[in-house]
């Protein structure tokens, strides 16, 4: 059973350590992991210590199996990593339930979020979460030294309500 809860500080060392494996088999083949792991790693961390309040948590067997945040508190989901070892386990799909009902409650209508055109495995859990392609961008990384291409994805979180007066509008 995965339960779903917020971090806290003393949870940065391991979160930081899902996200390098989830990113490292993410950008497997679009990018030079000996190059980046360092800068990765150093992001992750300094994320987490400035946005820890920000992150939810899942938790299986009584061990972190992944994460996810909203760094602005607004529409968008800005991370969502899944320890490789307990992928394709529910763990993905139950921090996605949370923050989209969190968002829900907050009454934000959609949500959107992004992730490089290449991730197969990431596009795919989205979609099958109700997610659509909203934009395509391609931007040069400097620290990739190369373009980049990325996807923004977005999903409906309330109903459209009907117009008008009476059952079903007008």
């Amino acid at each position: 059973m995965t339960i779903i809860r917020y971090a806290h500080g003393g949870d940065i060392p391991v979160l930081a350590e899902i996200g390098m494996r989830a990113w490292e088999q993410a950008v497997t083949g679009v990018a030079d992991l000996d190059a980046l792991r360092d800068n990765a790693r150093n992001a992750f961390v300094h994320f987490l210590q400035g946005n820890w309040v920000t992150v939810a948590v899942a938790e299986t067997g009584g061990r972190i199996a992944g994460w996810a945040a909203r760094e602005k508190m607004d529409e968008e989901i800005t991370d969502l990593w899944v320890d490789p070892a307990m992928q394709r386990q529910g763990v993905g799909s139950a921090l996605l339930a949370a923050i989209e009902d969190e968002m829900r409650r907050a009454t934000f209508e959609t949500v959107d979020l992004q992730t490089h055109a290449r991730n197969a495995a990431a596009l795919a859990f989205f979609r099958k979460h109700g997610y659509a392609v909203n934009w395509l961008s391609v931007a040069y990384s400097p620290k990739l030294d190369r373009n980049v291409e990325s996807v923004g994805l977005r999903r409906q979180l309330t109903e459209d309500q009907p117009i008008g007066y009476g059952p079903g509008g007008f």
